[in-house]
């Protein structure tokens, strides 16, 4: 008889190992995507709060961020990344402290994520455009450069532009380790 539980209880620590092992690994999982969305809406704040603050003014003629269609754009989608990525990272604590709770949210949030990617990528690709005009013009259309001019007001916009471009990146990271998360849920 004694031969006979021995193998069992074997089986069992080891099966208790493994659970401990993927309880772990969704851990770090966990703790991961927590971190990218906490930095996503880091760095939407941050860009949002720069581009809005650029103004200058000089010979009675400002220079503003409403001024453009483009960062209007810009300001808006990153809002709207701002707001979604407070709202997913409590989904994602909540996630942290209950480990395996929720696959099909998990899912779905993978795919507004790359569906925010999207927004972030057109509303940091038309800001730069428009910053790339401002700063070297285009004499085939005769739109002049205005950054030899409105200095501090190119300066804010090329940095809110940066951080919109790591807001972009650090999105990308999260969509891959959501869905390489999940790839690892699927029963085999």
């Amino acid at each position: 008889m004694a031969s006979f539980s021995e193998p069992s209880k074997v089986a069992e620590e080891k099966k208790e190992m493994v659970v401990a092992a993927k309880t772990r690994i969704d851990y770090y999982f966990s703790l991961g995507d927590l971190v990218l969305r906490f930095l996503v809406f880091a760095s939407a704040v941050v860009a949002v709060v720069v581009m809005v603050t650029s103004h200058q003014t000089l010979y009675s003629v400002p220079a503003k961020f409403n001024h453009s269609p483009a960062f209007i754009y810009f300001v808006a989608a990153l809002r709207v990344a701002g707001l979604y990525s407070i709202i997913t990272t409590l989904f994602s604590f909540y996630a942290l402290l209950k480990p395996g709770c929720c696959p099909k949210l998990l899912s779905h949030l993978v795919i507004f994520d790359v569906l925010l990617l999207g927004i972030v990528a057109t509303a940091t690709g038309s800001a730069g455009a428009v910053a790339y005009i401002g700063l070297k013009g285009n004499t085939h259309v005769g739109w002049k450069k205005i950054c030899n001019i409105y200095d501090e007001f190119c300066k804010h916009v090329g940095a809110s532009v940066f951080v919109s471009l790591f807001a972009s990146i650090v999105l990308v990271f999260l969509i891959l380790l959501s869905v390489y998360a999940l790839s690892k849920k699927i029963p085999k």
